[in-house]
């Protein structure tokens, strides 16, 4: 499959896609330069996987959808990804258009921006403009980063200001719907000194749908002493390459954590990297993957510590049924002078059937000395001990199946702070395991 840029993505099209947000003149230039090198750069190195006739180019990157007026007018398969029961703090993008948005009184009142992409870069151009496309994502990168620089769509930003909690999480909804169509969503999420703020993105298909492609940004920026988590969940369907890249800066004491549910079906490429730029910064990653069908999913998370005195935790999860394959890298870095750091590191693969693939590589990087550092890895199958011993008790061999897979994941899902998001996870992967 040929993945020439050149050949599908005309400069108009770019052009029409601004133009249609009327967004600024600089960011149109940004994209312009984006498309020229999306053209010539390479597909990046992803260890251990070879994507080289992955579909990333194959999609439809103008597909404007009309507004609804309430949650109710989106089908029931996708509304259940929004927890109703968590505030009415919610923006809600089908393929390239915004068709949903709610916002709480207290917000505004607060000085919290929560808008979408577009409107942001018009109403707040100076701020949206200081930290856009800065987080460690770059549009000269390689050719998935500089297609998304070229064509984003869509997408929000979520600013927080100084000294400001929120407690109630805010809500993002990402649907692809149709044949050939794709999104390229761009999360903005700036949070200042001692604020808090919880974030839910969803990336989700109809479970018959066809789609082609998603290729989205998260960028997170924590400032001095603020707390920041945002959770992830992916569910697109076989059809679909889903392509996330989650880059953060974390202050000084600052600290963020990260929830991924990669649970899609057809080709993952799934990267979070996190420089620890403050004095005491702390980021707590927990990951999980279930992989059904011929599903392949390539998910790396990295921590760079650049600064003495601080924390990092990568605990990843990864379950593999029938011919999936998985594989999980875990990359910890401590800088030369980031003495008194700590990070640890946890990667285990599950594989339930004989055709299924699964590695865990866990890669420390140091170059300090007076530092803690540690790493556990892990790559099986069920324990038939296991098995017999639950089976001896009158529980049938796939209800003991599921037990120990549930008990397997939830190591690291059963320390999600939020219920609704457990039972919203455990909900998807009880489906993978219906089919």
């Amino acid at each position: 499959m040929s993945v020439e840029t050149q050949l599908l993505f005309d400069p108009s099209i770019v052009s029409q896609l601004s133009q249609k947000q009327q967004e600024p003149g600089w960011m149109l230039q940004s994209r312009l330069e984006a498309l020229q090198n999306a053209a010539q750069l390479p597909l990046p190195n992803v260890q251990k996987t070879n994507i080289n006739r992955w579909n990333f180019t194959n999609f439809k990157p103008l597909l404007e959808e009309a507004p609804v007026e309430n949650l109710n007018q989106i089908p029931e398969e996708i509304r259940e990804f929004i927890f109703t029961d968590q505030g009415a703090n919610v923006l809600v993008q089908k393929n390239s258009s915004i068709i949903y948005r709610q916002a709480a009184g207290q917000l505004t009142r607060d000085g919290v921006i929560f808008t979408d992409l577009a409107t942001a870069a018009r109403e707040h151009e100076e701020l949206f403009k200081k930290y856009f496309m800065t987080a460690g994502v770059k549009k000269d990168e390689h050719k998935l980063t500089a297609l998304h620089a070229a064509l984003f769509s869509g997408g929000l930003f979520l600013y927080v200001p100084r000294n400001v909690e929120l407690e109630l999480p805010l809500q993002s909804l990402f649907w692809v719907s149709g044949a050939e169509a794709g999104i390229l969503p761009h999360v903005l999420i700036v949070a200042e000194e001692s604020s808090r703020v919880d974030f839910i993105a969803n990336y989700v298909s109809l479970h018959q749908d066809q789609v082609a492609l998603n290729n989205s940004v998260i960028e997170v920026f924590v400032g001095p002493n603020a707390h920041v988590r945002v959770a992830t969940v992916n569910n697109l369907g076989d059809s679909a390459v889903d392509v996330t890249y989650r880059r953060s800066i974390v202050d000084r004491d600052g600290r963020l954590e990260w929830i991924v549910a990669d649970l899609s079906d057809g080709r993952i490429i799934s990267d979070n990297t996190n420089h620890l730029q403050g004095i005491g910064g702390n980021v707590n990653i927990k990951t999980v993957a279930v992989g059904a069908g011929e599903m392949r999913s390539n998910i790396t998370s990295s921590v760079l510590h650049e600064q003495p005195h601080t924390l990092s935790d990568i605990q990843a999860r990864s379950v593999m049924k029938d011919k999936a394959s998985s594989i999980l890298n875990s990359i910890t870095k401590i800088e030369k002078g980031a003495s008194k750091s700590d990070g640890q590191q946890s990667g285990k693969v599950l594989m339930l059937h004989p055709e299924a693939r699964g590695d865990a590589n866990p890669i420390l990087l140091i170059d300090e000395n007076d530092v803690v550092a540690g790493h556990a890895a892990s790559v099986g199958r069920i324990d038939p001990l296991q098995l017999y011993y639950l089976m001896s008790r009158g529980i049938t061999r796939a209800q003991a199946e599921k037990l120990i897979i549930f008990g397997f994941l939830d190591a690291v899902v059963s320390e999600i702070p939020s219920e609704s998001l457990q039972q919203s996870i455990h909900r998807l992967i009880e489906r993978k395991f219906q089919s």
